[in-house]
């Protein structure tokens, strides 16, 4: 269960904190802040519950531009409207640009340095089991419900992705629109009995 935090200066900087911080610890894309905002504000905080961070991935990765910027808006928005909003894409933004100013201005200095080869190889096996972890976290909430349509919709676009290689936007759009169709049909049968 979630609990809206009382909207205060002291909310907004704790919301501006939480996504700065996070932003600026976090390596290998969206799917690995994602996991980290979900730890700190659905389990640590109870800002929200894992169903709203469902919801919220969903629509952050079907839209445009990138997913922890989108996530961190649409969490911002539930809890404090647009000016929370605006303080947790600012802190989710801010990290990344100060550190890729940085990074972009010495790049070409290190970029043939062995020991910054080897700390990106070893970090891309963390990012690999972090997205491992995140996918397992939102499928167990899912398989905890015992809702058979989002499981059956999760084994469709599995295997359409990963048998049949089918581009992932033709997914979406399919598993949007049977889930839609499936749900009212599910809604009628409900209503009837």
């Amino acid at each position: 269960m979630s609990g809206k935090p009382a909207i205060d200066l002291k909310f907004y900087l704790k919301l501006f904190w939480t996504t700065f911080t996070l932003s600026l610890f976090t390596f290998g894309g969206g799917f690995v802040i994602v996991s980290l905002m979900r730890k700190k504000m659905v389990d640590q905080y109870g800002w929200i519950n894992d169903e709203e961070m469902m919801d919220f991935i969903t629509i952050a990765q079907s839209s445009p531009g990138p997913i922890a910027v989108n996530a961190s808006l649409m969490v911002g928005y539930h809890l404090a409207g647009i000016p929370g909003a605006l303080i947790s894409t600012l802190g989710t933004i801010l990290p990344p640009m100060i550190i890729l100013t940085f990074v972009s201005i010495g790049y070409q200095a290190v970029a043939e340095n062995t020991w910054i080869k080897a700390a990106f190889h070893g970090m891309r096996a963390v990012v690999a089991a972090i997205v491992l972890q995140v996918t397992w976290a939102l499928f167990k909430s899912l398989a905890e419900k015992k809702n058979i349509l989002p499981l059956v919709l999760f084994a469709a676009a599995f295997v359409a992705l990963f048998v049949f290689k089918v581009n992932i936007m033709v997914v979406m759009v399919a598993m949007i629109l049977l889930s839609v169709v499936l749900s009212i049909h599910e809604t009628k049968k409900e209503n009837m009995s």
